[in-house]
């Protein structure tokens, strides 16, 4: 299995602490999951990925991305193989255009059934499957059932939209991959940079759109009432924060339930869908 990261921001901001130096950073995770790494970022509303095979934790470019890197929209990955080799083209997060995703879990029955959820994947997305695991065919499915919904190219997308194509994506894949012997985990990660999705699919996930008090209370221009107390739906946030872990520090984290996807829309609302009934 994996670890992911997600961020989102109304301003710049660092991550070098939830990439490196917290105390369970993924630079640290990555001593369990040692199997390559990624960090999608963007510039002007442009996504930049750098991967690598290599363990995060002892990586010399992983170490200087972490240190360097603002931003101000962020999704990051540390690898533990299940389903595809040690290869770049396997490391998350897979990306298409301003479209970002990244997956924590497993196709356990991906062996025999991959080649019918190829066969869902729309062909227009088909042939850009490069690498050989589960995940990057769940994104080339999620990219089909949203595209049948919005122009992939166009900014704005709405979030509601990106939700039930993410939601219609894990059925499908339950559809012809589970039995009652063998459940798919699909908890994932998706942005275009100025939205962020993230759902629960059977590995953990938790979030944060607050601190117990913000370090830069005195300075900051942004500060307001949802910085320093729990938000609900629909409230503009200043930031949210997905993680496979909560990360030790002045956020407060919240665990989501199996099923539930949280998200900030482009116009940084914070939305937390429940499951949806089976």
């Amino acid at each position: 299995m994996c670890r992911l990261f997600g961020f989102r921001s109304v301003l710049q901001s660092q991550v070098h602490r939830s990439l490196r130096s917290a105390d369970n950073a993924l630079a640290v995770q990555s001593r369990e999951h040692p199997d390559g790494w990624g960090v999608a970022y963007y510039v002007a509303g442009s996504p930049h990925i750098l991967k690598s095979t290599g363990t995060a934790g002892s990586d010399h470019l992983f170490e200087r991305v972490s240190g360097l890197l603002t931003s101000d929209t962020v999704v990051a990955h540390v690898r533990r193989a299940t389903q595809g080799a040690l290869s770049t083209l396997n490391c998350h997060p897979f990306q298409h255009g301003r479209w970002v995703m990244a997956h924590n879990g497993d196709i356990p029955a991906f062996p025999e059934v991959r080649d019918a959820l190829v066969e869902q994947v729309a062909p227009k997305f088909r042939r850009f499957l490069m690498g050989d695991t589960d995940s990057e065919v769940v994104f080339h499915l999620f990219l089909g059932r949203l595209a049948e919904r919005v122009d992939l190219h166009r900014r704005g997308t709405p979030l509601d939209d990106v939700v039930c194509a993410l939601r219609e994506t894990v059925a499908i894949v339950r559809e012809l991959a589970d039995s009652p012997e063998r459940r798919s985990l699909l908890t994932l990660m998706v942005t275009d940079g100025e939205l962020l999705v993230a759902h629960h699919g059977g590995k953990d996930l938790c979030y944060s759109t607050w601190k117990q008090r913000c370090p830069e209370r005195e300075t900051c221009t942004f500060l307001g009432p949802t910085c320093e107390a729990p938000v609900t739906h629909r409230q503009h946030v200043n930031h949210l924060l997905v993680s496979s872990e909560p990360l030790l520090g002045e956020n407060a984290w919240e665990r989501l339930a199996e099923g539930e996807v949280v998200a900030v829309d482009p116009f940084m609302r914070f939305h937390r869908f429940p499951a949806v009934p089976a």
